[in-house]
């Protein structure tokens, strides 16, 4: 399978699992103006955030494209996290994925889940715009493990076994 192809699988598994939390809260009956409810709202936000553009500037930064949304309290939030606490190359993100994936027992906490969504992001922006197949293929192989430690969490399967 071409890496583009399996890119944009990838991709449509992330906002696949994105949604399929969003719309567990929803049907639970969870407030989105209550404290413990304001992930559907936060995910609101981000969807919003990624609709109107990223790019990674020259510092390795992750940059807004909309400048209206990245001047909110919302937008410099999120670019606060994403910039600060998602690691930006691949030994750590294998690391995190390694330390989640042993994880078995317990349910990732919002924060974690936060991160590993925020991670996939950053990697399926990175898989696509590496130059090398090779590098294509790191970002990429990472993406898939970090949708299946996500695709556990949430369904207590994995995607796809590597055993």
């Amino acid at each position: 399978m071409q890496m583009k192809l399996k890119l944009k699988l990838c991709l449509q598994v992330i906002l696949w699992i994105w949604f399929e939390q969003v719309l567990q809260d929803v049907t639970a009956g969870i407030d989105s103006t209550s404290e413990t409810g304001s992930s559907v709202s936060d995910a609101n936000l981000m969807f919003e955030f990624l609709l109107g553009g990223v790019e990674i500037d020259q510092d390795n930064n992750i940059v807004l494209l909309d400048k209206e949304m990245a001047s909110m309290g919302a937008g410099r939030a999120f670019l606060a996290q994403i910039n600060d606490k998602i690691p930006r190359s691949l030994s750590p993100k294998v690391q995190i994925m390694n330390t989640l994936g042993g994880q078995r027992g317990r349910p990732l906490t919002q924060a974690e889940f936060e991160s590993l969504v925020l991670s996939m992001v950053y990697s399926a922006h990175q898989a696509w715009h590496q130059e090398s197949e090779e590098e294509q293929e790191a970002w990429g192989g990472v993406l898939l493990q970090l949708a299946n430690v996500t695709v556990h969490d949430l369904r207590g399967n994995y995607l796809f076994s590597y055993t």
